[in-house]
């Protein structure tokens, strides 16, 4: 779209604005529904919610069709617009039905289960749309194909979350309800755990969409290049980028099933290798040299050592990561070349496991006031809207002001804003255990006695 419209970087990030404000909308529908006519979930029932979520993302991608016919950016922006706002519904359900289908204390490792199943898509992904745009996998195989070739991939894409929306409908879902809130108030408030932890899934989604939407223009000013090229030579960074994800969710999701200690002891190790392999056969299909990918193995075994060090505690790895991360982003703003690109990658290493750990922290102890809960959390999603495009002013910054500040170009200097919210995110998981706590709530001490 940046291509074909001829957009700055600002104007791409509405990319970002568009699908992730429509969780923002979507969740205070739910917010104020809750509070004028009770829990709609708890009437309706988390199957049907899903269902719901899922047919009003069927017809959001539908609205691509249309927005091909009258060429314009704004419609494309509507049609994500009606995607993400189904998918809040189906986030506002999964999460603490997730959490709830067994003990609590272990949610975050459930959620993480889930996420690297998410994770996976997002590798497969790539490679099926390049297939369904282009007739190949190949990234040798992009060029100007026009708008029209869209509607495909997008029809097919309503069809299938219609047919899952289907298939849900008629399965058998265990039944998992919270206790109906009869006072209409806003009870979830005065839980402090919840407001900070809404302004960290704020930052979270912010933060993690912020660094891949921004690659491109990081790698292609280091790489010194411009328009298609970098579209080609950014690819298997974004692509690992995003696996990176994957990588530390397939890790974290060791921690749902039971086994000796030195079983999970050498998976801890074994996965994040395995996953790692999973990108690089992706990118090679995609035709892509990924030879220049390897050295990523140094950021991976960094990831592991910190994960060893977090000893499965929600509050204490969300701590660490948050510092890791921010060390690697200044690592990156202060370095040159390959170090930098990676250094900034590595970020979605640390962030693969948050988003479990804020959400599982947040809504504990909330109670009867759970669902209110998700929806604000699910609401806070909309971060992915505001931050990236924040970001993305910053690099603009430098046509204008080519010498760049303090020694760096805007562009790199741009990543002080991940910077800033990894930080907010150490200092969560430093706060909220201490709350929890006064509430006679310590799931890391839970975790830490169940192994």
């Amino acid at each position: 779209m940046k291509n074909h419209f001829t957009l700055s970087q600002f104007e791409s990030q509405l990319v970002d604005t568009a699908f992730y404000i429509a969780y923002g909308v979507g969740s205070l529908i739910y917010f104020v529904w809750s509070m004028t006519a009770g829990d709609p979930l708890n009437k309706i029932g988390y199957k049907k919610g899903l269902v719901i979520g899922l047919i009003i993302s069927s017809i959001g991608a539908l609205l691509f069709i249309p927005a091909v016919n009258f060429n314009e950016y704004l419609y494309f922006l509507i049609g994500l617009f009606f995607i993400a706002f189904g998918f809040s519904l189906l986030q506002i359900v999964a999460n603490p039905f997730v959490i709830n289908l067994g003990d609590p204390a272990k949610g975050s490792f459930r959620l993480n289960l889930a996420g690297s199943i998410n994770s996976l898509g997002t590798s497969v992904g790539p490679v099926l749309f390049a297939y369904a745009l282009y007739g190949s996998a190949s990234s040798q195989a992009v060029k100007d194909i026009g708008m029209e070739a869209v509607k495909i991939p997008f029809l097919i894409l309503s069809g299938l979350l219609f047919f899952l929306a289907i298939f849900l409908n008629f399965s058998k879902l265990p039944t998992i309800k919270n206790e109906e809130v009869n006072e209409q108030s806003i009870g979830a408030f005065k839980f402090p755990q919840l407001t900070l932890g809404m302004l960290a899934i704020f930052i979270y989604v912010g933060v993690e969409v912020a660094i891949g939407s921004n690659l491109p223009a990081l790698i292609g000013h280091i790489r010194g290049l411009e328009g298609d090229k970098i579209a080609n030579v950014a690819a298997p960074f974004v692509s690992l980028y995003w696996g990176s994800l994957m990588i530390g969710r397939w890790t974290g999701a060791i921690n749902v099933f039971d086994m000796t200690k030195n079983t999970k002891l050498l998976l801890n190790i074994l996965i994040p290798f395995v996953a790692f392999s999973v990108v690089l056969f992706f990118n090679h299909i995609r035709g892509t040299e990924i030879g220049e990918l390897y050295i990523y193995v140094i950021w991976i075994v960094l990831f592991i050592i910190a994960n060893f060090m977090a000893q499965e505690k929600p509050a204490r790895t969300l701590m660490l990561f948050g510092i890791a991360a921010s060390i690697m982003m200044l690592i990156g703003i202060f370095s040159k070349g390959d170090i930098a690109i990676f250094s900034f990658m590595s970020g979605g290493l640390f962030c693969s496991v948050m988003w479990p750990c804020i959400f599982n922290l947040a809504i504990a102890g909330l109670g009867k006031y759970t669902n209110q809960g998700s929806s604000l959390l699910v609401m806070m999603i909309i971060g992915g809207a505001f931050i990236p495009p924040i970001q993305g002013l910053i690099c603009d910054l430098e046509k204008v002001h080519p010498e760049g500040i303090l020694n760096v170009s805007y562009t790199q200097f741009s990543y002080i804003v991940s910077t800033l919210c990894f930080l907010y995110l150490a200092w969560y998981g430093m706060k909220v255990r201490t709350i929890l706590i006064k509430q006679g709530i310590d799931y890391d001490k839970k975790s830490e006695a169940g192994h």
